[in-house]
């Protein structure tokens, strides 16, 4: 085990960097500064016709913050959609402890009382610093991504933080810009104090759709 605390791991975050393990059965952890960092401008956040009609169909139900143990748990686990994963004990741990102080914040996706999709992420100021997401059904990490996107515009926040750019989520509009660029963006939004509950918890897809599409 590295020894790292909360607050360390928090101060980590508003520097600019961030843990991983090595693989899921790894009893270290070391530390990332990407020389391009992701981010997912929040006012040039897209969503596609598709997405937007899965939204609207309330096929799934949204929530937050009610199942951050299943979550994270899911999102380390080979079974949700990948082989290999960067979630050990250890981040398990320090991230559990940091979400029952508020710091870290999961949205859920369920299909019939079943949870079929969501992500986890760090709140330092009005930066969201997204973690991790998985799905065990198609649409649903998007769904979360989508509501999560909602959720910190309606709330104030200045910087939607991916850590690293997939094709996925080139798709919602991600760019990639010089770590030394992300770090005056993210000072300037460690002196906002947003309110990640500002959008209701039991939002509509439509109210989703709304925060998203409306200009600053």
């Amino acid at each position: 085990m590295s020894g790292l605390t909360p607050n360390l791991l928090l101060e980590a975050y508003r520097c600019g960097i961030f843990p991983m393990a090595e693989e899921r059965d790894s009893d270290d952890l070391y530390w990332v500064e990407p020389k391009l960092r992701g981010i997912l401008p929040l006012d040039k956040f897209h969503v596609s016709k598709a997405l937007a009609k899965l939204i609207r169909s309330g096929r799934f139900r949204v929530t937050v913050d009610t199942a951050f143990d299943k979550v994270i748990r899911l999102c380390a686990s080979a079974k949700a959609g990948r082989r290999e994963t960067w979630i050990n004990e250890e981040i398990i741990e320090l991230y559990t402890r940091l979400h029952r102080e508020g710091h870290v914040h999961s949205i859920e996706v369920w299909d019939s009382g079943t949870l079929a999709g969501g992500l986890y992420g760090v709140s330092v100021g009005g930066a969201f610093c997204g973690e991790s997401m998985f799905h065990l059904e198609s649409g649903a990490s998007k769904v979360a991504l989508a509501y999560t996107a909602a959720r910190l515009k309606a709330g104030g926040y200045q910087v939607f933080d991916v850590q690293f750019i997939t094709d996925h989520l080139k798709t919602f509009g991600a760019i990639s810009i010089p770590q030394k660029q992300y770090l005056v963006l993210l000072q300037k939004a460690l002196k906002v104090r947003p309110n990640f509950y500002e959008l209701s918890r039991d939002a509509s897809g439509e109210e989703v759709l709304q925060v998203i599409a409306q200009t600053s």
